[in-house]
């Protein structure tokens, strides 16, 4: 049985991540089957990874709703993604996601990857 919507995020996405994530979905072929998949898994400089993708739901997600993005947690990565937060950088000095997260002890110099 697929687990139901969540009411508490536990994430946060930045108002410009949010407009690139859009941007994104709707550019998929497939976009209304996809879910916003936000992860972690093993790997990168620091010993863990980010998973941020549009993916299929999987039985053990957790779904969200982000403003009109629907997303899913596998709720083993919840404990390494709480209170994290995703923004959007389109400049000179940083393009990409930027995760800012409380809960990595280190980061790489990239910011794709961190520690626990």
């Amino acid at each position: 049985m697929m687990k139901t919507e969540q009411s508490t995020i536990p994430v946060q996405i930045t108002a410009e991540a949010l407009k690139e994530l859009k941007r994104i979905h709707q550019e998929e072929t497939d976009a209304n089957q996809q879910w916003l998949r936000i992860g972690v898994k093993g790997g990168g400089c620091s010993g863990m990874s980010y998973i941020l993708a549009f993916d299929e739901k999987k039985e053990q997600d957790e779904a969200f709703d982000i403003d009109g993005i629907p997303c899913v947690i596998n709720p083993a990565h919840g404990m390494y993604l709480y209170g994290m937060e995703i923004d959007w950088k389109n400049g000179l000095d940083a393009r990409g996601f930027i995760f800012t997260n409380p809960n990595a002890s280190a980061t790489c110099g990239c910011g794709s990857s961190f520690a626990v």
